[in-house]
């Protein structure tokens, strides 16, 4: 954990008494840490995490397990080309504001005129 500490320090260009004064974590507790006389407790991890806006896992194992926002990859892909793309986006908003009934007659036009354009499937 304190080889982690050190390259957060390193990376925000800070100091660890200025760690110390933010979380009133007292600058020997550091030290300790150091020499191996002690472990941090949770508590401490926590108030350390919160300092540098990284969660506890990544302070004790340098690894942060991403959150899984969807049910599965395609949605999570469909989801991300909507918000990278202006006109998906558009559309996308659009499309909560309609009534059904009006959704639904746009969805024809756009598939009348898709087939025109490529040919039907069928």
């Amino acid at each position: 954990m304190y080889e982690i500490f050190l390259k957060l320090l390193e990376k925000s260009g800070k100091k660890a008494s200025d760690v110390s004064k933010a979380t009133g974590i007292p600058a020997s507790t550091f030290s300790d840490w150091k020499k191996g006389k002690s472990s941090p407790k949770a508590e401490k991890l926590q108030k350390i995490a919160d300092y540098f806006g990284v969660t506890v896992e990544y302070l004790t194992t340098g690894k942060e397990t991403k959150p899984q926002y969807y049910l599965d990859d395609e949605t999570a892909a469909i989801a991300q080309e909507i918000f990278e793309n202006p006109d998906m986006k558009s559309l996308f908003d659009m499309s909560r504001k309609m009534s059904p009934e009006k959704l639904r007659a746009h969805l024809q036009f756009m598939k009348t005129l898709y087939e025109a354009e490529n040919g039907s499937d069928d």
